[in-house]
């Protein structure tokens, strides 16, 4: 960005899209020109040619519509296809990115569109694990995650896939298969179409043994505010969370306490650590308006989220605290917290 300008007040959005849209257009070349010297046919296609269509947000653009009638013709012919991911044609008929996480979008995306089978992700890890296994080496790689589960996962800090492409996975209903990308094609269980090494993301129903967690998701660097004595009356969260949007500050986790007589109320939220700072700035700002006695903060806090769509299958029964398992919801609350309490980690809730 700052070769390009980026930071300039004259930084034009549709022109750095132009800038990095080139390097998924140079790799799709590469790759056609590399399988046409295998006997392969094969082109690239731009996002522009199917064309994929975008909205206007240039950088961080939707996929509003694809046009897969030409592509799908040529697929029909026994041609291969290379397109260029992360990229779609916006309304002004310039070149949209469409940001983080862009490649897998324009991947799950297009299968849709083409009404593809399944979609297939290579990617730097072998599939989905129960958490991540560089913190812990017990997570243990699961073969099926149904899509709410896995939009739980990405939404929490799960790095695998992007949320927007699991968002699409789940409205078309394409199921999406995790694989590595450096895994040799040869090896033992590969050429299994079927069934190949990996995690398959799918419908719940295709998930025949439900656990009652799936998997547990973490962020980093989260940070807490808490404003207190804040009186309560209409329009107040409005005046709290509005400057913070407009200065594009994320807000998470919302906590809400009210006093007994119902006059005052404590908010607590989180943020980014790296948003706190500028989030102090603008409440500061605010603080009249808002009409809180003190702002606090506290950084350097984790997250830590249990997803498993068995939570709510295995639900309280009416006859007792637990179901067929064994397990309830308050049973996996209670393991939770008796497990951070031994460990000697304070809890925010």
């Amino acid at each position: 960005p700052k070769a390009t300008g980026a930071n300039s007040p004259f930084y034009d959005a549709r022109e750095y899209d132009a800038i990095v849209a080139s390097g998924e257009q140079v790799t799709s070349g590469l790759l056609a020109i590399a399988l046409q010297s295998m006997g392969i046919n094969a082109r690239s296609w731009q996002g522009w040619q199917i064309p994929i269509r975008t909205d206007s947000t240039h950088g961080a653009a939707r996929i509003m519509e694809i046009e897969g009638s030409e592509i799908i013709r040529r697929m029909g012919e026994g041609q291969v296809a290379v397109v260029a991911g992360f990229q779609g044609l916006g309304p002004d008929n310039r070149i949209a990115t469409l940001g983080r996480g862009g490649s897998d979008t324009s991947a799950v995306a297009l299968a849709a569109g083409l009404k593809a089978d399944r979609c297939d992700i290579y990617t730097d890890v072998d599939g989905v694990y129960t958490t991540d296994p560089r913190i812990e080496p017990k997570a243990r790689r699961l073969k099926k995650v149904a899509f709410e589960e896995m939009l739980e996962m990405a939404s929490l800090g799960s790095k695998v896939l992007q949320v927007r492409s699991v968002e699409l996975a789940m409205v078309f209903k394409v199921r999406t298969f995790v694989r590595s990308s450096f895994e040799d094609p040869d090896a033992p269980g590969m050429g299994d179409f079927d069934n190949p090494p990996g995690t398959l993301i799918c419908d719940e129903e295709e998930v025949v043994e439900q656990e009652v967690v799936t998997g547990i998701a973490f962020a980093k660097d989260e940070a807490q505010i808490s404003l207190r004595r804040v009186a309560d009356r209409p329009g107040v969260s409005a005046a709290i969370f509005g400057p913070l949007a407009e200065n594009h500050i994320n807000v998470d986790m919302i906590v809400q306490n009210i006093s007994e007589d119902g006059s005052r109320t404590d908010m607590t939220f989180t943020v980014p650590t790296g948003d706190l700072e500028k989030a102090l700035a603008v409440l500061g700002k605010e603080k009249e308006k808002v009409g809180f006695d003190v702002i606090q903060s506290e950084s350097g806090l984790v997250k830590v989220s249990v997803i498993g769509i068995g939570m709510a299958a295995h639900a309280d029964t009416d006859d007792g605290n637990l179901d067929q398992t064994g397990f309830g919801l308050d049973h996996v609350e209670a393991d939770l917290f008796l497990f951070l309490a031994e460990n000697g980690q304070r809890l925010f809730e």
